[in-house]
């Protein structure tokens, strides 16, 4: 080592100075080894997730649909003849029997037409009565002039006169005659159109017993034949109309059994059957009209009320199934997520769904059995590791899922 005046020469000191750098940076570079797995030995959390038990048991495909209630029968009690109305004896929500007088209309111009078809009858009987008379002289008067004839006294004019005035009283008996019955009918014309002053709730088929639902006029009102006068409805049972989509329609059946139900009466249910499926979908909406049969007794459903009716599609005796929120999709599969034995970790099992009732799903699949994850499989993968919660805090889930980026 050189020294220059007491001092060490300028390349020793480069010298030094390079090789306390080198030295330096092996250091640095061995600290960075031994750090190295520390730093790299990160460790994966397990995912807080919520799990529910694999069921088995019968399940029941449902549908809703809404609908309206509409009357079982209706008919329009109107007048068959025109006429003031002087007394309507029903009004809306009585009832009426089959039969029954509801109305009467004034029948004082129809009496007085029976008075006037009764007496152009009697003229008619009394001219019968004449013309049999004059039959029988005209008879008589033949049969002496007929007589006379054979004995040379009467000639043959007088025979064929006589012989003409007789068939001529013979043809006036006849329309007589006819006369007598051309008043007998209008008589019973005038007698049925006095009848029809009082007007009828007649039907036929369904019960005895209907609701007056409409009425149109009041007392004093005149009105032509055929006015709409009430409106008569049967509402025990009561028909229910909904519309299925094509989804469903070909699940059902005539005599299907069905509950509804109404806002009118919350928590209180109906029993009712299918009785007509439409062999037709409407263009516009694309669903088949569907009518419904309903026990109404008490009279509590009336026409026009809002329904839902649920109907059972399908059922299965003996069904495995899960929680709805268990089923998930991974690579366009829906598939669940199930606890490994020991509950540290899960594994991804394809599944088959079917019916869904009351919030769980049926499923079908290999290796379904025990719990499966019904919040969190979204931070889960095939193999994770999992720590069972009641509640997933939002917090872990967060960590949960940056340590599985």
């Amino acid at each position: 080592m050189r020294r220059v005046d007491g001092r060490l020469s300028t390349p020793v000191i480069v010298s030094l100075v390079i090789a306390g750098a080198l030295g330096w940076l092996l250091f640095d570079r061995l600290n960075e080894v031994g750090e190295a797995p520390a730093r790299g030995a990160r460790t994966v959390k397990a995912v807080p997730v919520e799990v529910a038990p694999v069921q088995r048991g019968p399940m029941e495909l449902k549908r809703s649909f809404g609908g309206a209630l509409e009357a079982r029968a209706q008919f329009v009690v109107s007048p068959k003849v025109s006429g003031r109305v002087e007394q309507i004896y029903v009004n809306i929500a009585d009832t009426v029997e089959r039969g029954q007088v509801v109305a009467e209309l004034d029948n004082d111009e129809y009496i007085q037409a029976v008075a006037q078809a009764r007496a152009n009858l009697d003229v008619a009987v009394a001219n019968v009565a004449g013309a049999k008379s004059a039959l029988d002289i005209a008879t008589r008067e033949l049969e002496r002039t007929a007589t006379l004839r054979k004995r040379g006294i009467a000639s043959e004019s007088q025979f064929d006169t006589a012989r003409a005035n007789h068939a001529e009283k013979k043809s006036q008996l006849e329309v007589a005659r006819a006369l007598v019955s051309r008043a007998e009918s209008a008589l019973r014309t005038v007698n049925i159109q006095l009848g029809y002053t009082k007007v009828t709730a007649g039907w036929t088929g369904g019960s005895d017993r209907r609701i007056v639902a409409e009425r149109y006029v009041d007392e004093g009102e005149t009105v032509t034949a055929n006015a709409q006068l009430l409106r008569i409805v049967e509402i025990d049972p009561v028909n229910a109309v909904v519309f299925v989509t094509e989804r469903d329609y070909s699940r059902l059946t005539t005599g299907q059994p069905a509950i509804l139900t109404t806002d009118a009466y919350p928590g209180q249910r109906f029993d009712g059957r299918i009785e007509r499926i439409a062999p037709v979908f409407r263009e516009a909406t694309r669903q088949a009209r569907v009518e419904l049969t309903v026990a109404n007794s008490d009279m509590l459903l009336k026409p026009g009320m809002f329904i839902r009716a649920t109907v059972v599609l399908a059922q299965v005796a003996d069904a495995m199934s899960v929680p709805e929120p268990a089923i998930t999709t991974r690579d366009g599969e829906s598939g669940i997520f199930v606890v490994n034995e020991g509950g540290k970790s899960v594994a991804w099992r394809k599944v088959e769904t079917g019916i869904r009732d009351n919030g769980r799903v049926q499923v079908s699949g290999k290796g379904i059995s025990g719990q499966v994850v019904v919040l969190g499989q979204h931070l889960l993968k095939d193999g994770s590791a999992i720590t069972i919660t009641s509640e997933a805090a939002p917090a872990a889930l967060s960590d949960a899922t940056a340590e599985n980026r």
